[in-house]
Formats: structure tokens, C-alpha cells, sequence
């Protein structure tokens, strides 16, 4: 007998070895249509695995999110049985599942989404047949007979270290595959390839270049539709395309994955500067700036030299080694270490827009998402153990306004201390509990990844949500013991003694190259009014009314505003069009009756006007609105 124990304490009893599937058909048939696989005392396994003892279980369905995951996984196999139909020469690698789908590298001729049709036919054949997915386990000189013509494969069991290997099968095409997998290809109910590109084998670019198939699969078709209308609309707001389109950066081939900001560009950068810098002197920082370039042994001091050399750019200079920082903490170590403080001085709040530059592989970049030269918003505050609480208060608090102001949600996590990690009991227990303490006091949910942190302290980590509900992880709240204790950096108490400051190491932009980017998919280009490059286009009905415009605009420049006037022979309405196309927010047509009264009549992008409305009025509501940083775009809302 067999005591099956269900997760709301229940308990079932089984004659012989069930399966997961015995289990849920001994429930309803429903129920055992919708399984996807178990829980078995703790690991997901197949649905259709014996049970030989005592256990308890979960049955996963299709509404379970691991559910989702298996199906990926199994729509990977899926898909590299079709290409191998297809393409006989080709040679599997591996195939995750990745956040919305999964993908494939295969090392075969190069492909096009023109290929996408031919193989997706082959895969809904696969799915069709309904074949189950069998689960094998060999011995790894079994295994490496069997993929004795499969070079990546045989690289892949040569590392692994289990002497019993595991293959899945379905048809005549088997994987090296730990599984789970759903328990027949029927389960694929809607499935779609999504992209093509190259991939290294194994991210070295001196190994051969594979073919990486990307796809995503749901339980059902209207989810696909739903995430395929997703995907549209983030192609739509693609940053790179609306950065060309608006003429607000580029990239060249004399410096990849290097930015060059244009005018447009760098005026909405100087916004986000401008408001950073007035958020961080009301919250009592102080701004410093440190080199791009340091001396070799400031980076072995600082351990960047052995944990991160191959990502950094180096040069010798006056027969020494130099290299460009890829972070700002050794610089800010450096200024607060040279001379004594007091308790009485601390906290210390040091922030710096700092340029690093990081070695990146040319496969990675990503437009202004992964980048080798950015802009980090970093802090570092110094303070004594006492102060760590109401210090990662302070910044959360300050992170929510300056998200908040970009109408930007998110949401907290908290890491804790990792297997491998440096400083004492006692300094993760103060440092944890710190950090716990705070976001406690603050009162949002967060959620603990237990064994997170980094090696040198735990960390929260603010994950931003944008207007299509993406995440982005971008600040990062981090306590350290490590850089304070190599730099020998010191205070002295109250009792006239040294002691080792506690930091906290801090950004909330992130990378401002990224959260650049991030914005602009955020307003899809159309910025609020206090970030428009161009917050007014003069816009005048012909020739002879030009010169007026000019001095209209000289007015609102005056107020501090930035206005471009179209001097182009064109029709008023291909330059209003023009106008919001460059999604200008605030739109003056001047004819003979503006003139004539002085008044304005004003367009706002969502195509509302107002006609006959006094300068002053205008720039009254419109200064009020930048002032205010208002994120909708109609100022007469009244």
C-alpha cells in the first residue's frame, strides 16, 4: 500500500506503484487531460513516473507556470525534430527554455524567417501524431556511443559528471535531456517561431557559429494571439527604431556598441541629469566625480583585476598598466579614504554619473540595452551599523519618487547570503537584518531570493515595469564588506577609536544608457512635455507670417522653453503632420488672426486644439506642467 499526500494535507491510498497519472485520473479524467507533469517530494518529474513509497505530490497542470515551462521545453524538442526532418545535415547543441519561449542552437546552414513556414508545417505534423515523450537512462559510454556523430553532444556528456545519463525520445528523434517533458507532442496546442540569429557555441567567438531558432508555445491559441499582439506592440516601440526615427541617437561601426547621443538625444539625457541632481541634493548627497582611467594596482586592491579582467580595457602608459574602470567603487574608496572622519560625519552620501566601459561580446549588444560604454547613476554612503536601516529607507523612498515620476511601477527582492561568500556571521546577520528592517519599515511587498546576494553582502534589487508591463531590473540597493576592508577604510567612534564602515553601494537609473532606452519604449517615443527635445513647433500658414513666428518663438525661448519653427514651404497640414510624426507635444499655427490678436492657437498631440488663447495663459499652463513634470500630454485639461 501506498499513502499518496496531496499539498492540503489529504491523503489517497494506492494499491500498487501509481503514476502521476494514475493519481490524477483517479481524481476525474479532466483532471488527468490537464496534467502536465508532478511535484514528487520536492522535484518536478514526468507524469509518468512510478511511485515506489510513501511520497508526497503535486500535480502540475496547464494553469501551473512550471506547466508552461515543461510545455517549452518539449516545444524545443519539437522544433529540432523538425529542422533535422528538413535540413539532414544539421547538428543539435542545446535548447532552453527562456523567459517567453525557448530557442535552438544548430549548427546548419544559415537561415531566414523565410525558412519559419516550412518548418513550422513539419512541427505541427509532429504535434498532430500525438507521439509521447519516453524517458531512457543510459550509461554515459552508452550515451557516447550513441552520439558518437554528434560532436557538441559528445562535449556535453563528456562534462557531465553522473555516470547515468537521462535521453528522451519521441518518434524517431531522441535528446540528451534532463527533463520533464508534458507526456505526448499533442499537448503543443499553439506554438510560433519568432526569430533567427547567430550564436557562438558557447558564446566564444573563436568556436563555430550556430543558428539560433527562437519560438514560443502556449496551452492554447488565444494566449499566442495575445503575446503575438504583445510582441507587435514592442516592436512598435522598438528604441532603436523610434531613436533613428526621432533623430535622438545612432550607432557606428568605429565604435561598436558605443553610442553617439545627437542634439535631440542630449536633451532629454540633460533632463534626466537635471532631475536626478535636484532629487539627490534634497536627499543630502553630494556629487563627486572620479577618473575613467586607473593604475593596475588600484584594480588588485580592489579585486576587479582577478574577477573581472577579461571585461575590462587596458593600456600601458609610462610603462605602467592602466585600465579603464568598468565600475566607479575603487574611485569613490580612493576619495573617502583620504583622511579621517568622525561618526559625527557619517552618513557619507556620494553619488557620481560615472562613463564605464565593459568588454562586451559583439553577439550581446543591444542597442542602448547592452552597450560597452554607459553612464551609471552609482552611490556610495558610508555609515556606522546603527545608521544602515534609516539609510536603505532613505534610498528605497528615493527610488520610488524618481520611478514614480516616469510612471514607472515595480517591485522589490530581497537576496541573501550565497554559499560562497566573505565577512562574518555576525556582519550578514547586522547587514541582513538592516536590509530586512527596511523594507519592512517601507511597507511594499518583496519577494526573498534566498542565496542571491552577492559575495560580498546581501542586496535588494528594484525591478521597474513599464507601459507594456515588461520588468526591467535596473536599481540595485547593495551592502558591502569587502571593498571597506581592502581599502582599509575607517571612522573613528565615540569612544575615539577606528572602526570599518559599514556602505552601501546604489544605483537607480542603472546603466542611463539603458534606462534611456527603457523610456523611450515606455512613451513609445512620446515623451512628456519637461523631456520633449522639442517641446513646441511654430508652425506658420505661409511664407510672409515666418518672421512673426520667429518672434513668438524668441518669446518662448525666453521663458525657457525649446520651440523649433518650420520654415518649409510646405502646406500647413504636411507640416502639422510632420509636427506629430516627430511627436512634438505642443503644436502653434500662426496665421493673419494670431498675428492680428496676439493670441495662440495651440494643437496637442492627441489632436485637441485651442484657439485663441492668450501667450500668457499658454505659457503659464505650460510651465506649470514642466514644472510639475506631468506625464499627459493635454495642458488644457480643464
Amino acid at each position: 500500500m501506498i499513502n499518496i499526500t496531496f499539498p492540503d494535507g489529504n491523503i489517497k491510498t494506492f494499491e500498487n506503484n501509481p503514476t502521476g497519472l494514475d493519481i490524477a485520473k483517479s481524481i476525474s479524467e479532466g483532471l488527468a487531460r490537464d496534467c502536465v507533469a508532478m511535484e514528487l517530494n520536492d522535484k518536478i518529474v514526468d507524469l509518468k513516473t512510478q511511485i515506489t513509497g510513501d511520497s508526497k505530490i503535486r500535480l502540475i497542470t496547464t494553469r501551473d507556470a512550471e506547466g508552461l515551462e515543461i510545455m517549452r521545453h518539449s516545444a524545443a524538442h519539437v522544433m529540432a525534430d523538425a529542422v533535422l526532418r528538413l535540413y539532414q545535415d544539421a547538428k543539435l547543441t542545446i535548447g532552453p527554455v527562456v523567459e517567453d519561449g525557448f530557442y535552438y542552437d544548430i549548427d546548419m546552414q544559415p537561415l531566414s524567417k523565410d525558412d519559419f513556414p516550412k518548418i513550422e508545417a513539419e512541427i505541427k505534423k509532429i504535434i498532430k501524431a500525438k507521439m509521447p515523450f519516453e524517458r531512457t537512462e543510459v550509461s554515459k559510454s552508452e550515451a557516447m556511443k550513441f552520439y558518437k556523430n554528434e560532436p557538441y553532444k559528445l562535449e556535453l556528456i563528456s562534462e557531465l559528471q553522473d555516470e547515468t545519463i537521462s535521453l528522451y525520445k519521441h518518434g524517431d528523434f531522441t535528446d540528451l535531456c534532463r527533463g520533464p517533458h508534458v507526456p505526448h507532442t499533442g499537448l503543443i496546442k499553439a506554438f510560433k517561431l519568432t526569430k533567427v540569429s547567430g550564436a557562438y557555441w558557447r558564446a566564444d567567438q573563436k568556436k563555430a557559429q550556430l543558428q539560433r531558432i527562437y519560438g514560443t508555445a502556449f496551452f492554447n491559441k488565444k494566449e499566442l494571439k495575445a503575446y503575438l499582439h504583445f510582441i507587435e506592440e514592442a516592436q512598435k516601440r522598438n528604441h532603436r527604431k523610434i531613436g533613428q526615427a526621432l533623430d535622438l541617437f545612432s550607432f557606428h561601426d568605429e565604435a561598436p556598441g558605443m553610442p553617439f547621443f545627437h542634439a535631440k538625444g542630449i536633451s532629454i539625457w540633460n533632463c534626466l541629469l537635471d532631475y536626478w541632481r535636484l532629487e539627490h541634493r534634497t536627499a543630502g548627497y553630494v556629487e563627486i566625480k572620479t577618473p575613467i582611467m586607473l593604475q593596475r594596482s588600484l584594480w588588485e586592491k580592489s579585486g576587479h583585476w582577478e574577477n573581472y579582467r577579461e571585461n575590462m580595457y587596458t593600456a600601458m602608459v609610462d610603462e605602467d598598466e592602466y585600465a579603464i574602470k568598468p565600475m566607479n567603487c575603487p574611485g569613490g574608496m580612493l576619495l573617502f579614504g583620504r583622511r579621517p572622519h568622525s561618526y559625527r560625519e557619517l552618513p557619507v552620501r556620494a553619488a557620481e554619473i560615472g562613463l564605464v566601459h565593459r568588454h562586451e561580446l559583439s553577439g550581446v549588444l543591444a542597442g542602448l540595452f547592452r552597450v560597452r560604454a554607459f553612464h551609471q547613476d552609482d552611490a556610495h554612503i558610508f555609515m556606522t551599523p546603527d545608521q544602515i536601516e534609516n539609510e536603505i529607507l532613505g534610498v528605497l523612498k528615493l527610488t520610488e519618487r524618481i520611478y514614480s515620476t516616469f510612471g514607472l511601477g515595480f517591485h522589490l527582492e530581497l537576496s541573501t547570503r550565497p554559499e560562497k561568500s566573505i565577512g562574518t556571521d555576525e556582519q550578514w546577520e547586522t547587514t541582513t537584518q538592516g536590509l530586512k528592517a527596511a523594507l519592512d519599515t517601507y511597507g511594499r511587498d518583496y519577494k526573498i531570493n534566498e542565496g542571491d546576494g552577492a559575495f560580498y553582502g546581501p542586496k535588494i534589487d528594484a525591478h521597474i515595469k513599464d507601459a507594456l508591463s515588461r520588468t526591467w531590473q535596473c536599481g540595485t540597493i547593495q551592502l558591502d564588506m569587502s571593498l571597506p576592508e581592502r581599502f582599509n577604510l575607517a571612522y573613528i567612534d565615540r569612544n575615539n577609536e577606528k572602526q570599518r564602515p559599514f556602505m552601501i553601494h546604489r544605483v537607480i537609473y542603472g546603466s542611463i544608457e539603458r534606462f534611456f532606452g527603457i523610456l523611450v519604449e515606455h512613451f513609445a517615443g512620446k515623451f512628456p512635455l519637461w523631456m520633449a527635445p522639442v517641446q513646441i513647433a511654430l508652425l506658420a500658414i505661409n511664407d510672409d507670417l515666418v518672421p512673426y513666428a520667429g518672434q513668438v518663438q524668441q518669446t518662448l525661448e525666453d521663458a525657457g522653453l525649446r520651440t523649433e519653427v518650420d520654415r518649409r514651404t510646405e502646406s500647413l497640414n504636411k507640416k502639422i503632420r510632420d509636427a506629430q510624426l516627430g511627436n512634438i507635444p505642443l503644436i502653434l499655427t500662426i496665421g493673419n488672426k494670431e498675428k492680428e490678436s496676439g493670441n495662440l492657437s495651440a494643437r496637442t498631440l492627441d489632436g485637441k486644439v485651442r484657439f485663441g488663447i492668450s501667450q500668457e495663459n499658454f505659457l503659464n499652463r505650460v510651465q506649470d506642467h514642466i514644472r510639475h513634470r506631468k506625464l499627459d500630454l493635454n495642458i488644457f485639461d480643464d
